[in-house]
Order: structure tokens, then C-alpha cells, then sequence
């Protein structure tokens, strides 16, 4: 019997495992893919970005906001830096946005299996488990074929984003049989569906904004960047870093607006003069030439049919309500949302095990002993950045290193 076994062998299960190994316990990994790591080696479009220097508390979203940050605290950005240093991974920064220098996520996964292995820590492949049970001070885990049984158990199974990865959510279930309870777990890093028609015709426009997004009336979130714009809706970065919003507000029934703003470095005022200036240079231009040079073509004969302005008119003929009327809807254009992308295209999940449940300072459950969590399957969700890895580093180190010193503590006084 092991001291310790960790279900998952992805980003939190491979340190949780390591950090427990390097304090002296027994550990093994019990993986149901028959790779390790699989979801590690598409993070960052293949690049690994596994943590980003700017880290501060809104980088990490959970119903229990201070949750993810005491976390943080204990393997801090510099001390992942530190960590995979020693395991050999060069570190690139990219305006706070760190990478191995290798720019391959296969260099970040191979160093982790080549600590595995140092440590000499047994990984089951291939395992399919039926349920999880605790028998007195011991787990069980049961499979068709075999039981394995250990003191402490470590959760990092994940969870339902990409399951092209593996990610099967199966996690959830394990952690609802031990006794907890799980917050909606919702796609979050996602693209958004709009409910106008009109972007059937701007699918592939790429175009710099911000998007503010709003339920039931009420501002939730904002971001600025590259928008992309598709033949459903709104994709993007700045999407994604609202979209666990969208998908909350959705799930509740509410209404989600999305406002973007096509130029927002300059003021509403300062777009309207903008406009202004283009009349006086050009007043012989037709409405289908008018923003030639400003905006993509495809996106400025939308403008065009949304304003319901006749683009046979040359723009020294647009009346002052006409010009207001083009400003508002470059500055703040209305989007409904009606749904976001499924599971199978998220980065991430919003939503998991609830962390009142969860000791910040241990990642130990709070309803049953020897029990601990790590990476996404509890309700923590971090921006686009490398923040989502940062958080399985650090989770998978807390639990790692906690179930192993309860561990070899209780196995000391049994002695």
C-alpha cells in the first residue's frame, strides 16, 4: 500500500506527485490516459506558456474569491521559475508571459516524466475507475479488475474542458461519492454566440476592441485586444477573459449583452471628429468608400447596413444624426449573447469542487480526512496568460507536500 496516490497524471497530478515524493512519501499515479501530461502539450498553441510574472489576486476567479490566491502565495510565479530551472527548462519571457526556452511543450512534459521517473515514482496506465470509497483510514479505489488502496488521495483528475485530452470530468463524480458538493461547472475561456445574424458575413475579420460584458445589466467584466470575429459571434482573447461571466449569467437564465467598442484608444468625441475629418477630406466618397483604410472591408459594409444609411450617398450628404449614429455604433456596438462553445472547444471550466469545502493552506478537504484536491477540478479558474497552469503548479505542490508531511506524521507516531 502506498502512502499516497494521486488520480491524474496531468500538469497539479505531476507535481502534486513530485512535491510529495521530494518530503518522503510512497506515491504513485494512476493515469486512465496512456501518455502522461497530454493536455500540457497543448497549452500555449504547443509553446507552454506556464506562468506569467504579473500575478495578483483577479488573475483568478472562484466563488470564494480569496480561495485561489493563499494558494498562489505558497508557489508563487518565482518559485515555479526556480523550480522548473532545476529540472533543466530555460525560461523565455515574453513580456511577462514565460515560456521554455525551447519555445516546445514537450520540453516542459519530458522534464516532468524524467522527475517521475528519478523519483521513481510507479505510474499505472490505462486505469478506469469504477468508484472511491474510504474504509476506515484508508481509500479505496476500485477498477473492473483491481483495488488500490492508500492513506492520503490527491484528486487532479481535471476537468471537462477538451476532453479530446482526456478530460472526462469523471472527477467530479469521485469527489460527489466522497462527500462534496460541485458548483456549476460551466466552459469558461471560450468563444461567445451571438444571437444577430449579421456575422455570417464577418466571419475571419480580425479587428483591435473591447468588449465589456454585462448581465442582467450589470458590468461584470472587461477586455481590450484583438477580437475575432466569426461567422456565430465573437472569439479572441479579450472573449475569452469574459467569457466565464457569459457562461455563468447564461446558465442562470439571464440576459448577456456584450458591448464592443472598435476604437477603443480614442473617445467618443474624439471619434466623432475623427469621422468628421474623413467627410472634409473626402466629401465626394460614397458611403461604401467612406471607411476604406480604417476598417476591413467586411466590417465596414456591416456598419453600413446596421446604420441603414443609403450607401449610394457620398458622405458630404450624412446628417448630424447619421454621423451620431455611425460613432455609436463603432464605439458601442450591441451584441445578445445566447450561448458560448461547448465543452470540447474550451480552454478551461468554470466552476468544480467548491473550495469551502478545501483548506487553502493544505489543499485537504474539509469532509473527509487524508482527501486533497489539486488543479482544475476544484472551482478555480484563472485568465488567459499561464495563470490556469501557475494554479496547478501551485495546487499540486500544496497538496503534494501536505499529504506527505500528514503522512509520514502519522506514521511517525503509529512508531
Amino acid at each position: 500500500m502506498k502512502n499516497i496516490i494521486v488520480v491524474g497524471g496531468g500538469a497539479s497530478g505531476l507535481m502534486a506527485a513530485i512535491s510529495a515524493a521530494k518530503s518522503g512519501a510512497s506515491v504513485c499515479i494512476l493515469e486512465h490516459n496512456e501518455k502522461l501530461g497530454k493536455k500540457i502539450l497543448a497549452t500555449g498553441n504547443g509553446r507552454c506558456n506556464f506562468s506569467n510574472r504579473l500575478q495578483e489576486p483577479s488573475c483568478y476567479r472562484s466563488s470564494q474569491r480569496n480561495f485561489p490566491w493563499q494558494v498562489i502565495e505558497q508557489f508563487p510565479a518565482e518559485k515555479t521559475i526556480a523550480f522548473f530551472e532545476e529540472l533543466g527548462i530555460c525560461t523565455r519571457d515574453r513580456g511577462g508571459y514565460l515560456y521554455p526556452g525551447s519555445d516546445q511543450a514537450a520540453s516542459v512534459l519530458e522534464v516532468l516524466q524524467m522527475e517521475v521517473e528519478r523519483l521513481q515514482i510507479p505510474v499505472e496506465y490505462g486505469v478506469q475507475i469504477c468508484g472511491i470509497v474510504k474504509k476506515k483510514e484508508q481509500f479505496e479505489i476500485r477498477t473492473a479488475t483491481k483495488r488500490y488502496h492508500c492513506q492520503k488521495l490527491i484528486l487532479a483528475t481535471g476537468s471537462k474542458a477538451s476532453p479530446v485530452t482526456g478530460s472526462d470530468g469523471s472527477g467530479y463524480q469521485y469527489a460527489k461519492d466522497l462527500g462534496h458538493t460541485i458548483a456549476p461547472v460551466l466552459p469558461a475561456l471560450v468563444a461567445l454566440h451571438a444571437k444577430e445574424n449579421f456575422f455570417a458575413a464577418l466571419a475571419g475579420v480580425r479587428i483591435q476592441g473591447k468588449v465589456t460584458l454585462f448581465v442582467d445589466g450589470t458590468k461584470c467584466a472587461e477586455d481590450t485586444g484583438e477580437l475575432q470575429l466569426t461567422k456565430y459571434g465573437i472569439s479572441g482573447i479579450p472573449v475569452f477573459q469574459v467569457s466565464r461571466y457569459a457562461s455563468e449569467g447564461l446558465y442562470r437564465k439571464k440576459e448577456v449583452i456584450a458591448i464592443l467598442d472598435l476604437a477603443p484608444n480614442v473617445t467618443e468625441k474624439e471619434m466623432d471628429d475623427i469621422l468628421r475629418l474623413r467627410i472634409r477630406r473626402h466629401p465626394e466618397r460614397k458611403m461604401t468608400e467612406f471607411f476604406t483604410g480604417m476598417y476591413h472591408q467586411k466590417f465596414s459594409q456591416t456598419i453600413l447596413r446596421l446604420s441603414k444609411i443609403d450607401k449610394k450617398k457620398s458622405c458630404q450628404e450624412l446628417s448630424e444624426r447619421e454621423i451620431m449614429i455611425l460613432c455609436r455604433l463603432l464605439k458601442s456596438l450591441r451584441i445578445t449573447i445566447k450561448s458560448t462553445n461547448d465543452f470540447d472547444q474550451a480552454q478551461i471550466c468554470a466552476g468544480g469542487v467548491r473550495t469551502e469545502e478545501v483548506d487553502p493552506k493544505t489543499m485537504e478537504s474539509h469532509c473527509v480526512s487524508g482527501l486533497y484536491f489539486a488543479g482544475e477540478l476544484l472551482d478555480v479558474d484563472g485568465i488567459c496568460g499561464g495563470y490556469n497552469l501557475q494554479w496547478a503548479w501551485s495546487s499540486g505542490f500544496v497538496a503534494g507536500k501536505c499529504a506527505a508531511q500528514s503522512s509520514i506524521g502519522e506514521r511517525e507516531k503509529r512508531i
